[in-house]
C-alpha cells in the first residue's frame, strides 16, 4: 500500500507536465505580442467572470494622524452593494503651489493585519512593530516619506474586513471565502481587483494627485494585487512586484503556496504567472526577488524572470523591465523602488500610445 500514500501529488504533477497553457507566450515580434496581449488580456476577463456594478465612493474620514514628515489619513470607501472597503492614505507635507504629487497603490500581503503594516500603523505593538522589521513591509509608509501620496487598503478577508480575526478556526479564510463566492456566481481574486480600481479611482480624485502618474506595488500576496491590478487598469504607468514571481508548477503543483485569495480558475489552461506580468508591458516594471525566499524559490523565479523578459524584448522596450535580485529573504528589498518610482513617475515618462483607460 505504501506506494500508494502520494499517489495524488504524483498525478498533478504528471498532469502539469502535460498541459501547456495555450496563450504561454511564444512569440519575437512586436505585432505578434500586440495580438497576444488583446487575446490573453480578454481570456483573463473571461475567466474572473466579470467585476460588480461600481456605486459611488462616498469616502468617509474616520481620523487624521501626523507622522512629522506626512499625515496619515483614514477612511472607508464604498466598493460595491453591501461593502466598505478600509483604507490609509499617506499625504506628505511638503507640496508647494498648485504642483500635484505623484501616487501609489500599496498593497498588502498575507497577514494578520492587512494594510496597516503597509501604512506603518503599530499601535506601538511588538507584534506589529516585528511584523514590519522582518518583511521591511512599511513600503506605504517609505514611498510617503520620499514624496508620493500612498494609498493602503484592506483587501478580503484581510485585517479589519474580517475585524482582524479568524473567523474559520482550522481553515484557511481565503479558501472559505473563495468557495463562498464560486457558490454565489464570483471570484474573490476578481472582487479583489475591483476594490484596487476602486481604490485608483480614490486615489486619482485627490486633490494633491496627479491621475496621469500613479505606480502600484506589493509583497507576496500584495504582489499578486500589483501584478493583476496593473495589468487590467492602465492608470498604473508604473509597478513594483515585490517576492511573488514564479511558475505555476512550483506555487502550485510541486508546493502548496496558494489559497484562494489568489486564484483565476482554469487559468493555466492559458497561461502563468510571469505571462500575467507581462501584460503590463510595455509599461515600466520592477521585479524584487530575494534568493533566500523560502516562499517562491529562486530557481523557479528565474525561469519566470527569463519568460518576462522575452515578452519584454519582443515589445521592443526591454529597458522598461527592471530586476531587483537581493540576497534577503521574503520581503521588501527596498534597493532599486526608490530610483525606479522616481524616474518613471518623477522624472521623464515613457512613450507609448497606451491610452490611460481604467479598465481594458
Amino acid at each position: 500500500m505504501g506506494e500508494f500514500l502520494n499517489s495524488m501529488e504524483w498525478y498533478y504533477i504528471n498532469l502539469e507536465q502535460d498541459i501547456t497553457p495555450s496563450l504561454h507566450f511564444q512569440s519575437r515580434t512586436k505585432k505578434d505580442f500586440e495580438k497576444w496581449r488583446r487575446e490573453l488580456k480578454a481570456k483573463l476577463l473571461e475567466l474572473l467572470g466579470g467585476f460588480p456594478e461600481k456605486v459611488p465612493l462616498e469616502p468617509d474620514k474616520l481620523g487624521e494622524e501626523d507622522c512629522g514628515d506626512f499625515v496619515r489619513e483614514k477612511y472607508t470607501i464604498s466598493t460595491e452593494k453591501h461593502l466598505r472597503m478600509p483604507l490609509y492614505l499617506l499625504k506628505p507635507k511638503e507640496i508647494s503651489g498648485d504642483k500635484k504629487l505623484p501616487g501609489i497603490l500599496c498593497c498588502h500581503g498575507h497577514g494578520p493585519f492587512g494594510k496597516d503594516s503597509v501604512a506603518g500603523v503599530t499601535f506601538d505593538q511588538p507584534e506589529r512593530k516585528e511584523n514590519i522589521r522582518g518583511h521591511n513591509y512599511n513600503y506605504g509608509e517609505q514611498m510617503a516619506r520620499r514624496g508620493y501620496v500612498t494609498l493602503c487598503p484592506d483587501f478580503r478577508p484581510f485585517g479589519e474586513r474580517v475585524a482582524y480575526s479568524d473567523p474559520f478556526p482550522g481553515r484557511d479564510k481565503c479558501n472559505m471565502y473563495f468557495i463562498k463566492g464560486l457558490l454565489l456566481g464570483q471570484v474573490l481574486l476578481a472582487r479583489n481587483i475591483h476594490d484596487g480600481m476602486c481604490a485608483l479611482d480614490f486615489l486619482c480624485q485627490q486633490p494633491e494627485v496627479d491621475p496621469e502618474r500613479i505606480g502600484c506595488m506589493g509583497l507576496s500576496f500584495g504582489g499578486t494585487m500589483t501584478t493583476y491590478i496593473s495589468a487590467l487598469d492602465e492608470r498604473v504607468k508604473a509597478a513594483d512586484i515585490i517576492c511573488y514571481l514564479t511558475t505555476t508548477r512550483h506555487y502550485a503543483v510541486e508546493t502548496a503556496n496558494l489559497c484562494g485569495s489568489q486564484f483565476v480558475p482554469y487559468l493555466y489552461k492559458y497561461a502563468d504567472v510571469a505571462d500575467i506580468a507581462g501584460l503590463i508591458a510595455p509599461r515600466p516594471l520592477l521585479i524584487e526577488s530575494g534568493i533566500n525566499d523560502t516562499c517562491f524559490q529562486f530557481k523557479f523565479t528565474r525561469e519566470a524572470h527569463k519568460h518576462l523578459r522575452n515578452i519584454y524584448e519582443a515589445a521592443g522596450i526591454s529597458n522598461n523591465l527592471e530586476f531587483d535580485i537581493f540576497m534577503g529573504e521574503h520581503s521588501f528589498a527596498g534597493d532599486k523602488a526608490f530610483s525606479f518610482f522616481d524616474k518613471h513617475l518623477k522624472g521623464q515618462m515613457w512613450n507609448s500610445t497606451i491610452s490611460s483607460s481604467s479598465r481594458i
